[in-house]
């Protein structure tokens, strides 16, 4: 009787043990291909997200689509110095032409010129400097929401695809704005 409790209980252990690693495993298969966590970090994309924002970013979406305009990603910043996570909102696709002149931003691309209306951006927030860029195959032009602090595209340039770790999917922290992000498409208007 005695050696029948003492084999039931190794069997209990032995499956509690099982059960903890196949846990562990699901859980590091999800962090690491799925899922990934981002805290926010200067004041790029204020007023949309702010230093120590808790966000949850998909990691797998862009696997099997490309982004859209209007998403907000994260990617990896290698400027020869230092490398680091940012967070900008895509606004150029492949074969788009970005313009940048009089605080506006403008989109050329197949279907005609257009002016970017960006209704995440706060009232009279303006896009500083000026440029003409085409945007490259496989390539994105980002920008930060705080035009005027952001390090973006208008500075380093386009980013590769294969640099963009995912789209921000939800905000879990601070708590009072836990929740699915929207991402606030951007609206083509047709040039007067």
């Amino acid at each position: 009787m005695e050696d029948l409790q003492k084999n039931n209980n190794k069997e209990e252990v032995v499956d509690f043990v099982k059960t903890i690693i196949i846990a562990a495993a699901v859980m590091l298969f999800v962090r690491f291909f799925i899922i990934q966590p981002f805290v926010v970090k200067g004041s790029s994309m204020e007023p949309n997200f702010y230093e120590k924002d808790y966000l949850i970013v998909d990691e797998i979406s862009y696997r099997f689509s490309n982004p859209n305009r209007g998403d907000i990603i994260v990617f990896n910043y290698n400027d020869g110095v230092k490398k680091e996570y940012l967070i900008k909102r895509v606004i150029g696709l492949p074969g788009d032409t970005v313009i940048i002149k009089d605080g506006k931003v403008k989109v050329k691309n197949s279907k005609g010129e257009f002016v970017l209306e960006e209704p995440y951006l706060p009232a009279g927030r303006e896009t500083k400097g000026e440029l003409t860029e085409e945007v490259k195959d496989n390539n994105y032009f980002v920008l930060g929401d705080n035009r005027d602090v952001s390090l973006d595209s208008r500075y380093f340039g386009q980013i590769n695809k294969n640099v963009i770790v995912g789209k921000t999917l939800l905000r879990g922290f601070p708590f009072n704005k836990f929740g699915i992000l929207k991402m606030g498409n951007p609206v083509l208007k047709i040039q007067n």
